[in-house]
């Protein structure tokens, strides 16, 4: 290395040095230690095989046996998730000033509340897989499903994130849901509560918030909204709700964004696509956008030619 490159070098360190004592948010070096984001996703994907014993085994082994697996998977997830659990809950003012023991045993106990929801989780992702198979033609078989459908990883990993945010777990539920998130491009957050039969069909730009509360049975498309009416409030909305409530047996199509915490979509309601709701809709509605208008430019020779679009019942089944 040539003494010009050693000396901008050291020139660059003594700069950067220099810019980390700014007391910015960019400069704090935090006196515990941040969770892995690699782990916090090893986790996720060992709960994958806990919750799909028959689908995602480890097929390195030529014997299979349920029980020995799952031990072995369980321990190496109790393991990691303490570990992880531990360094995380030092973001949380409660826990801030505890001993290391003391945020141990915590997390030991935070852990096995959260592996003993197992059950119940994989009770709810039963009921997802089966209502993206009565919903979609296109799924020739649940397999498929569980292979290959976007929409339910993004669901498979809100239902484990979302009970360990249940728990308080700061961070780590929105590493996986950040994860899913990047893989899928459905961003649901760890709070949104969720109901049973919940169907995402194609999915892709997908964004659900913290205090939505989705019913049974929903079934929503890509490209849908369900956020607040306003962020301006900025933190001083924190703990408030300010994303819809969506009742059972609910269709909102592609492109349609519902807004607001006061906002209630009633049960057996159909949105229809590129809709706009920021008030309640009563239960059994149809609502669509009113009178769209296509135009054909065709041929520079002959006039444009303008139609609106009927609204009829198949308005409300076009993706």
């Amino acid at each position: 290395m040539s003494d010009n490159i050693h000396n901008q070098i050291n020139n660059l360190v003594e700069t950067l040095t220099e810019d980390y004592g700014r007391g910015r948010t960019i400069d704090e070096i935090k006196m515990f230690e941040y969770p892995n984001k690699e782990t916090v996703i090893d986790i996720l994907e060992k709960l994958k095989i806990v919750i799909y014993p028959g689908y995602h085994r480890n097929r390195n082994y030529r014997t299979y046996t349920v029980r020995n697996n799952i031990a072995i998977l369980l321990e190496d997830i109790i393991y990691n998730l303490i570990k992880q659990t531990s360094i995380v809950l030092k973001y949380a003012p409660e826990y801030r000033d505890m001993d290391e023991d003391a945020i141990a045993e915590v997390s030991e106990q935070i852990t096995f509340a959260f592996l003993n929801q197992i059950p119940k989780i994989r009770e709810y992702i039963e009921t997802d897989i089966q209502a993206a198979y009565d919903g979609d033609p296109a799924a020739y078989n649940k397999d498929e499903i569980i292979c290959t459908y976007p929409g339910l990883y993004a669901i498979f990993t809100n239902r484990i994130a979302h009970e360990l945010f249940l728990l308080g777990v700061p961070l780590i539920p929105r590493i996986m849901t950040e994860h899913a998130h990047s893989l899928t491009g459905i961003d649901i957050h760890p709070g949104t509560t969720i109901g049973k039969y919940f169907f995402i069909d194609h999915g892709t730009g997908i964004v659900i918030g913290e205090t939505t509360e989705i019913g049974n049975n929903v079934k929503i498309y890509q490209g849908v909204t369900l956020g607040a009416l306003s962020t301006r409030g900025g933190q001083n909305l924190r703990g408030k709700k300010r994303h819809p409530t969506i009742c059972d047996n609910v269709t909102i199509y592609s492109g349609a964004s519902i807004l607001g915490g006061d906002t209630v979509v009633g049960k057996d309601v159909v949105v229809g696509g590129n809709a706009f709701i920021t008030t309640s809709i009563p239960e059994g509605a149809k609502v669509s956008v009113k009178s769209q208008e296509l135009t054909y430019n065709y041929d520079s020779s002959r006039p444009v030619e303008r139609k609106d679009v009927a609204l009829d019942d198949a308005w409300f089944y076009m993706i």
